[in-house]
């Protein structure tokens, strides 16, 4: 339970001054009744409020899942070029939501948005093992030994050695691949394949964690996380997941 001022000011209705006024003048409800205690205390989830009749959004958190395009920096603000915030509704700017991660000003695709620190902290940190899964055009085929160097572990030109990474031929020309990756480095994907003596082209996240970039979602666009997809990543953190595992026999990465 919240007090009355402070559930309305969190939802950037105004000041906690400019609150009081607007509770003394009669211009809020709560339920079906006209508060006049501003230190009265509610529950957000369960009452619901009102600003001249109008409904007030007190949520605390919010999720949303934004198919990035090309051009916007993974960041809250920039001095010299545009965010993706920029793409959001000023209605879900209120709540102050940050990119869960990063993607490249150049990359496209799957970008988690929230306010809730908790779950953006587990959704990045390593040592939950989340999937992110990325489509790339290469600009030379891939070689049959990237698969293996890739499963070991590639090294970085800062001598980082990467987790095991599965890779995917999608073209028969051999450009197009799907690379499954458990961490976030700077400019990871691009790093790997130039230690593989390649070149990324072109690059899209399509997966992070349980979710999928949904087909309907153009470049740009963005909506709110279903329940169930904002309990698909809540599980997925719920509990410690082991790493990328190596099957040698099959020369791919084991889930399970």
């Amino acid at each position: 339970m919240e007090r009355l001022d402070k559930i309305l000011a969190n939802a950037k209705i105004g000041s906690r001054k400019e609150v009081r006024l607007l509770i003394k003048a009669g211009r809020i409800r709560v339920d079906d009744e006209i508060a006049t205690d501003h230190g009265a205390r509610y529950d957000r989830e369960q009452n619901k409020f009102y600003l001249d009749g109008a409904l007030v959004d007190t949520r605390e958190f919010i999720y949303l899942i934004l198919n990035k395009p090309e051009g916007y920096l993974s960041a809250t603000e920039d001095a010299y070029g545009p965010v993706v915030i920029d793409l959001l509704q000023l209605k879900h700017q209120a709540f102050d939501p940050f990119p869960v991660g990063r993607l490249d000003k150049d990359t496209k695709g799957l970008l988690l948005l929230t306010n809730d620190g908790v779950l953006n902290h587990k959704l990045i940190s390593p040592r939950w093992h989340i999937n992110k899964v990325y489509r790339a055009k290469l600009r030379d085929p891939a070689e049959e030994n990237y698969h293996k160097k890739l499963l070991k572990g590639i090294v970085l030109d800062d001598d980082y050695r990467c987790l095991p990474a599965l890779m995917e031929v999608l073209s028969e020309d051999g450009t197009e691949v799907e690379l499954t990756i458990q961490e976030g480095k700077f400019h990871q994907v691009k790093r790997m394949f130039e230690a593989l003596g390649n070149k990324v082209l072109d690059l899209t996240r399509i997966g992070f964690g349980p979710l999928d970039l949904p087909k309907d979602l153009a470049l740009g666009e963005y909506r709110e996380l279903r329940d169930e997809e904002l309990e698909l990543l809540r599980q997925a953190v719920k509990k410690k997941a082991e790493p990328l595992k190596i099957d040698e026999e099959e020369n791919k990465l084991n889930t399970k």
